[in-house]
């Protein structure tokens, strides 16, 4: 059976180059008679795989010196605590942008520990950037530029706020370029642009990075993190390494330049057939329309099971809504290739051509 057209918003689509290299290295890595998930993280031979990972993100976004890169392990949601641990200390304002779920969940966490400042907030756009009510003692400035859940996505990227900016980039990570050198922090779990579940990128400013006080965690500091490499405790070594080959197949395909390019081209197929449509529908306004995650509706529900079967039996697969707001949705990673979107707008114009 060929692969299916996969459309998860997470974990998602891998390239199939890089499956059949894990599938080549899986068993015996390199000829070195073990599995590589048998190798030890100190080994010359991980440490290796490490090494070219790193380099490999550097070159893809051009990251200075002055910024550790980090594979850590916990996901985005652990990076919701870590910051403001590591950028803020307890009695500081910090400041949010809310434009939904992953920003909600964002700001919850750092509730607990901090004073929290929403600069702004909607779920269907992103607002103007001078209409933000800021404060005058923040320690950072935190968003997240894209909501894979409401399909909202920051158009462009705030610069000049005065604080650090942090951003969780989870869901266009790698899919449109980014300059770094204008934030203080960026984070983004691979599952969904860059690999497997279990590794997550810090890619934080090493002056930001505190030494840890006697009464804090030393396995929640950066500072730690980065002066051991990533290797502070025993990382999930094989999250990283398909991160890596996903690095080196991407800098192959053109680099994030060319990501960017198919990303608009791939969200564009699918959103020129909503919007000429009796059947389909969004709600988020065009400006701030995700390009990586297309979320629509079906103006008749009782057709939505329908339209989800006739999918499957096209071989297209996890395009429903999250369980929280319904609906459907097609992700667009780096790893969807552009067969799979057509596969899916002609099953959409074939749907409402025989039920519209």
């Amino acid at each position: 059976m060929p692969l299916a057209y996969n459309f998860s918003a997470g974990p998602a689509a891998i390239p199939e180059p890089v499956l059949l290299e894990i599938q080549r290295d899986l068993l015996n890595y390199k000829g070195s008679g073990t599995s590589l998930m048998e190798i030890s993280h100190r080994s010359l031979d991980f440490v290796a795989i490490a090494e070219r990972a790193e380099a490999a993100l550097r070159k893809l976004l051009r990251i200075g010196e002055e910024y550790f890169v980090l594979f850590l392990q916990g996901g985005a949601s652990l990076q919701f605590a870590m910051v403001p641990l590591n950028l803020s200390q307890a009695g500081d304002t910090v400041e949010y942008v809310n434009t939904g779920a992953w920003s909600t969940k964002a700001i919850a966490e750092a509730e607990r520990i901090r004073t929290v400042h929403v600069v702004a907030s909607s779920s269907t756009d992103v607002p103007e950037f001078d209409l933000w009510s800021r404060t005058d003692d923040a320690q950072y400035l935190h968003f997240t530029s894209n909501e894979t859940i409401s399909g909202v996505q920051f158009d462009r990227y705030p610069t000049s706020v005065g604080v650090p900016l942090v951003a969780d980039m989870t869901s266009d990570f790698l899919t449109r370029p980014v300059n770094i050198g204008n934030f203080g922090l960026v984070y983004a779990g691979a599952q969904k642009n860059a690999g497997v579940a279990g590794v997550t990128m810090v890619i934080v400013r090493k002056d930001l990075c505190r030494i840890a006080g006697k009464d804090e965690s030393h396995y929640l500091n950066y500072r730690i993190h980065g002066q051991s490499g990533s290797m502070f405790n025993t990382p999930n070594t094989f999250a990283w390494y398909v991160a890596g080959l996903v690095f080196e197949w991407l800098i192959n395909e053109g680099g994030v330049d060319e990501m960017e390019r198919r990303c608009q081209e791939k969200s564009r197929l699918l959103y020129d057939v909503i919007d000429q449509s009796d059947l389909y529908d969004t709600a988020v306004e065009s400006s701030f329309r995700s390009k990586v995650n297309i979320v629509f509706d079906i103006a008749n529900e009782s057709l939505a099971d329908e339209f989800t079967k006739r999918a499957a039996a096209a071989n297209i697969i996890n395009i429903r809504g999250h369980r929280s707001v319904g609906g459907f949705r097609a992700s667009l990673y780096n790893g969807v290739s552009i067969e799979a979107v057509h596969a899916l707008v002609e099953h959409m114009k074939s749907f409402e051509k025989e039920f519209a």
